[in-house]
């Protein structure tokens, strides 16, 4: 199981936030294509606030440059935090893009 830890009413910069911590499945780790499909569903919630934390720095989703100069590779952990209208579903969701094994179609 990817799922390390889930915590609830973190406080993060001043707000309350829900708390996933993953791990980072897809062998590429996440590169253009996963980085999209999470920018997609940060989009898609433009009424909540989004904060990601990794060794290697962190990001608060606000640009798809500002996930991928993370350069996260397989078995990277993520945090996930996100505080807003249905957080935790919302945050569940994230972190599952973050642990999902993408199998993208090779290019010809």
């Amino acid at each position: 199981m990817v799922i390390v830890m889930r915590g609830i009413n973190f406080i993060k910069d001043g707000k309350t936030m829900v708390n996933r911590k993953v791990i980072v499945k897809n062998e590429a780790g996440i590169h253009c294509r996963p980085s999209s499909r999470i920018m997609q569903k940060v989009l898609e919630h433009q009424d909540c606030n989004f904060k990601i934390e990794t060794a290697k720095g962190e990001t608060d989703l606000t640009s798809i440059l500002s996930l991928m100069s993370l350069g996260l590779e397989q078995g990277d952990e993520v945090n996930v935090f996100v505080s807003g209208a249905n957080e935790q579903a919302v945050c569940d969701e994230l972190a599952d893009l973050f642990s999902f094994s993408f199998d993208f179609p090779p290019r010809k």
